[in-house]
């Protein structure tokens, strides 16, 4: 028998030095791929939103995954998909940081109306620190 786990995890991370590199017209494929590559990790995609340089995911994961390695598998394929099929030619690449906090099952539609709402929290400046804090001086040589 397979174990019973609610386990739900708000991901961050940002562009290469926080470049406004997401542009409007690859959001809704990167983001669709996003939740493609979280469903075929075995993760449940709740939410994904951002602004020109970062993403906010929440997904619903197995105990079979770490978050590390979903992360990592999620920026690879994104970046992958930038810059091979929507916007070749141009520079792209993710920060290797990233943030990751746990949400409970009672937070889930907090965050997901927080994450869905990134746009507006960002022009009228109501961001949550908490959840907007990356280190970007932080850079690892890996291409993400």
């Amino acid at each position: 028998m397979a174990p019973y786990t609610q386990l739900y995890v708000h991901l961050v991370w940002a562009t290469w030095d926080r470049l406004p590199l997401i542009a409007p017209e690859v959001e809704p494929r990167l983001y669709a791929a996003l939740a493609d590559k979280c469903r075929a990790l075995g993760c449940q995609p709740l939410a994904i939103g951002g602004v020109a340089d970062h993403i906010h995911l929440l997904a619903g994961f197995p105990t079979t995954i770490t978050i590390a390695k979903l992360v990592g598998e999620i920026k690879g394929a994104s970046s992958h998909l930038i810059t091979h099929e929507l916007a070749p030619g141009t520079f792209f690449k993710w920060q290797g940081a990233y943030g990751a906090f746990t949400v409970s099952k009672h937070s889930i539609a907090t965050v997901v109306a927080y994450i869905r709402n990134q746009k507006e929290h960002h022009r009228d400046a109501t961001t949550l620190v908490e959840f907007e804090m990356l280190d970007t001086a932080t850079h690892t040589n890996a291409e993400q």
